[in-house]
């Protein structure tokens, strides 16, 4: 079975080698897509750099801006779709997402889920290094997300996944209407309204050590708003 970790970077120089080593050093055969929106710090020419270590198993797909974190993943998607990837993954680049933890993902998903969210919310999962107030608006937008669409998903906005290719061939990627954390949003409701099994396993997820945090008021509006209007999708 082959196995597709997509990672999006803007300005990630500080952890993009480590993090690719890291995925690359565990057993199970994954293969990595860096998506670059541009970087103007040089993570594309790192990961350029480390291409001839890692002939055929790390790839590298650079845009011209950036354009939101919803535009580099479904660009990865069409990526990952025409060369027949079976088991396609979203992770950060930043260690908030514990590589070691892709086995586990995968596992549930071979398992029998059609897509697998590595969860802070859910029984066993939690959260560390991140401030009180950060900590209830994630929760509070989890609540609220379930309130509105009934979507039966802990950690809606989690951007730690692993999709069976079944699921991203029947969602109509052009269609995806949002960018940032709402975008998150939507490929699970999209996938939970077409019948697949969704399920959650706990993860630890930890604020990143280096690097800035891509967090945003307008990424926040875009998801409170948002999960109205996917109520009539």
């Amino acid at each position: 079975m082959k196995k597709l970790v997509i990672i999006p970077t803007y300005n990630e120089k500080e952890n993009i080698e480590k993090i690719i080593r890291k995925v690359l050093s565990l057993s199970g055969g994954y293969h990595i897509l860096i998506v670059d929106d541009g970087s103007p710090d040089g993570t594309g020419a790192i990961v350029k750099g480390l291409q001839n270590e890692y002939t055929g198993l790390l790839h590298i797909m650079e845009r011209a801006g950036k354009s939101g974190l919803g535009r580099a993943y479904i660009a990865g998607f069409k990526w990952a779709l025409e060369r027949g990837y079976d088991y396609i993954f979203e992770m950060d680049a930043d260690f908030s997402h514990n590589p070691d933890d892709l086995g586990r993902l995968y596992d549930a998903c071979a398992a029998g889920a059609d897509l697998v969210v590595g969860s802070r919310y859910t029984r066993g999962g939690k959260v560390v290094n991140w401030p009180w107030n950060r900590i209830f608006i994630s929760r509070g937008g989890a609540f609220y997300t379930k309130l509105i669409t009934w979507m039966p998903v802990n950690d809606p906005t989690a951007g730690f996944v692993c999709y069976k290719a079944k699921v991203l061939h029947t969602i109509p990627l052009d269609e995806v209407h949002f960018v940032g954390y709402a975008f998150q949003i939507e490929m699970k409701y999209r996938a939970w309204r077409k019948g697949f099994k969704i399920a959650e396993v706990p993860i630890t997820f930890k604020d990143r050590k280096e690097g800035v945090s891509k967090m945003s008021g307008n990424i926040i509006k875009e998801a409170m708003y948002g999960v109205w209007k996917m109520r009539r999708f």
